[in-house]
This record gives C-alpha cells, structure tokens and sequence, in this order.
C-alpha cells in the first residue's frame, strides 16, 4: 500500500508530521515548508524523513512541477 504525499506550509515543529503518524497514516512524502532554523531543526530530529523545501515564497512552478500530486 502507498502513502499519501503530504505539503504543509508553515510547518513550524511539524505537528502535522506528528498527526499523521499518529493517525497511522503512511506518508510516501512530507514536504514542509519553514523558514524559522530551530523549527526546521527540532522538526529534522523528530522526523528525519521530513523533506524541506525551505521558504515558500522562493518555491518557482518549475520546482512544484516536480513534486508527486499531493494528497
């Protein structure tokens, strides 16, 4: 069975990671998005396989071209 592909904006300590492990949920992909460094780092070390994508403001179409549909 595949996992969703999750995209949370604002991710902060990645609560939404927390989520959805908790509900069980299989995550394929957790892209985040947080510019705040020790958000990103408390984030990194509770969820290693958490992908940050860094600010979205900076993110351009073609870099979300390449991103799996998100569920």
């Amino acid at each position: 069975m595949f996992g969703i592909n999750v995209l949370s904006l604002f991710d902060g300590i990645s609560c939404g990671h927390l989520a959805v492990k908790r509900a069980e949920i299989k995550v394929e992909n957790y892209f985040a998005s947080e510019i705040e460094k020790p958000a990103i780092d408390i984030a990194m070390k509770n969820h290693p396989e958490m992908i940050p994508i860094g600010d979205v403001n900076n993110l351009t179409e073609d870099e979300l071209k390449k991103f799996p549909k998100i569920d």
